[in-house]
């Protein structure tokens, strides 16, 4: 089956793990000149390999991801929110705009399901003649990057890592806070952002980014709660080569843990359209392509 809008990377062979080091202690500074680039490669690393623990485990999950992205006078503004819960997990996956209120799309799939559901907000009514899409689940036995939910916060920390460990990454800190948490700070080239599909852009963006604003620096911020895991990491920058500008802001948030009653029931049959074969699926995606792409 081809690519579709909705297929999501894994994490690959950028996230080559090493052994990190501990956090300095609450309130001290972490080391600075030479040691502060190894001890922030450590600490990446290191949150990487405890991300790649927390996304795999059963535990009740919920963030959210405040995504802006304006080229020009061109803006997109969504908010995603996940939500998983259970063992087996079932999990939602929201795709809201904040620019539009009848712009949205919610990813449902009930825990053990052989199929995912799709509901269609007021801007893609014309895809189906009811409010919900049915269509064969792809995610079993696949990296958890592969879901909605963890796939942006999988990206950045692909690209934060590939920029760290190819020598990209400029102005790197890391500080412990009075809290116990830990901030880790590194700037990262658009280009690599953009490689990693972060964000998924429209090929008529892309072509307003000439190769100068692609060497221009994002500035990453990752936060760790005392315990270790993660707790915010926000992406932002506005870069310019003079005929054109972006501006990138990106924010994601782990959230309280859910419960069930976040998650919506299994619609009723009659209120399901089923798409059951693979050219089905993809006339469906293509047609959403269609409308999430408009605007260039």
């Amino acid at each position: 089956m081809k690519q579709r809008v909705r297929t999501l990377v894994t994490l690959g062979a950028a996230l080559v793990l090493i052994a990190g080091c501990s956090p300095g202690r609450a309130g001290t500074a972490v080391p600075d000149g030479d040691e502060v680039t190894r001890y922030v490669n450590a600490k990446f690393t290191t949150t990487l390999e405890r991300l790649d623990d927390e996304i795999s485990s059963r535990e009740p999950r919920k963030s959210t991801h405040r995504s802006f992205t304006r080229i020009d006078d061109k803006k997109a503004d969504t908010t995603y929110t996940a939500i998983q819960v259970g063992s087996p997990p079932s999990r939602l996956y929201k795709n809201h705009s904040n620019r539009d209120s009848s712009d949205y799309r919610d990813y449902f799939h009930p825990a053990g399901s052989d199929v995912e559901y799709v509901f269609l907000g007021p801007e893609y009514a014309d895809l189906a003649p009811t409010p919900w899409v049915s269509m064969p689940y792809e995610g079993a036995g696949l990296n958890n990057c592969f879901w909605g939910g963890y796939a942006a916060l999988c990206k950045m920390l692909a690209a934060v890592s590939t920029a760290t460990q190819n020598g990209e990454a400029g102005k790197q800190q890391a500080k412990s806070l009075m809290d116990g948490s830990v901030e880790l700070v590194a700037e990262i080239p658009l280009s690599e952002f953009l490689n990693q599909r972060v964000v998924v852009l429209p090929d008529w963006a892309l072509a307003r980014i000439s190769d100068q604003m692609r060497k221009g620096m994002l500035r990453t911020q990752i936060r760790l709660r005392p315990d270790g895991k993660l707790q915010e990491i926000k992406m932002t920058g506005k870069i310019s080569d003079g005929e054109h500008e972006v501006q990138i802001n990106e924010h994601y948030q782990v959230q309280d843990p859910p419960t069930e009653e976040e998650l919506p029931n299994v619609p009723p049959p009659d209120q399901v359209t089923v798409l059951t074969t693979e050219a089905e699926v993809d006339e469906f995606y293509d047609r959403m392509s269609e409308i999430t792409s408009a605007g260039g």
